[in-house]
């Protein structure tokens, strides 16, 4: 029973993380908005609402499970503040990534141009955001769950769109550890609703990586930078030759 009241502890902390409300959860899942309030509220969720919440979260139940297992690595993603603080000082946006990866301080002193004083004032900042547990020896433990994921346009994805998308495309992607594939179509929107769940997977399969090889040493392990992305879109220049709307 405890572990129920957790479970649902968990989707409500993984619903404010995204701003997500019981109103989305009903449009979602084809239920009125005050049944999903009494369901939450009683704790009564079967496992088949438990994914169709998933779904909606896009991260697995296993995850989710997880970080009922693990309540010290509950956080799934930053607030907006947050974010802006990283974006703010590149060197914490260095120091975070890096605890991301779990690259240990002393490699991270050794390969980056930072002062051991400032590096540790770096990590002290982490901790107060609760992405890490600063502990004795200036050792860290990470506190981001395997589903943490940057905020949908928030500071740290429009850094990367205003800022890094004209590097990281400079590539021709033709290397080693490398691959661009780009795709285009109309299939139905059930078959989208299909390929989007299937890519939150691929998302989902990347962390678990991340997590799973953070104990192999670093001269094993490959820098890599996963990047999702399907909209409805058509270039601009496709709209000068468009044929206006007939009125029925």
């Amino acid at each position: 029973m405890a572990q129920s009241a957790a479970l649902v502890e968990a989707l409500k902390r993984e619903l404010r993380a995204r701003k997500l409300t019981y109103a989305d959860v009903a449009r979602h899942m084809a239920m009125s908005e005050a049944s999903i309030k009494r369901l939450f509220a009683n704790g009564d969720l079967t496992l088949g609402r438990v994914d169709k919440v998933c779904e909606l979260l896009g991260v697995e139940f296993s995850e989710l499970a997880r970080s009922v297992a693990s309540p010290e690595a509950v956080i799934s993603r930053l607030t907006e503040e947050q974010e802006k603080q990283l974006v703010a000082d590149p060197k914490l946006m260095l120091v975070a990534l890096c605890a991301l990866a779990q690259i240990p301080f002393e490699r991270i002193l050794r390969d980056y141009d930072i002062p051991e004083t400032e590096g540790i004032r770096l990590l002290a900042r982490l901790d107060r955001l609760k992405f890490i547990e600063l502990l004795p020896g200036n050792k860290y433990r990470l506190l981001a769950s395997r589903a943490f994921s940057w905020i949908p346009d928030g500071p740290i994805q429009r850094l990367f769109k205003q800022q890094l998308s004209q590097d990281f495309f400079r590539a021709n992607f033709g290397g080693e550890h490398e691959m661009l594939v780009l795709v285009n179509g109309t299939p139905s929107k059930a078959s989208v609703v299909n390929l989007l769940s299937r890519l939150k997977r691929v998302a989902s399969d990347f962390a678990e990586m991340r997590i799973d090889d953070a104990r192999l040493p670093l001269e094993e392990r490959k820098a890599i930078t996963l990047l999702i992305a399907a909209r409805a879109w058509q270039p601009e220049f496709f709209a000068k030759y468009r044929r206006p709307k007939q009125k029925p």
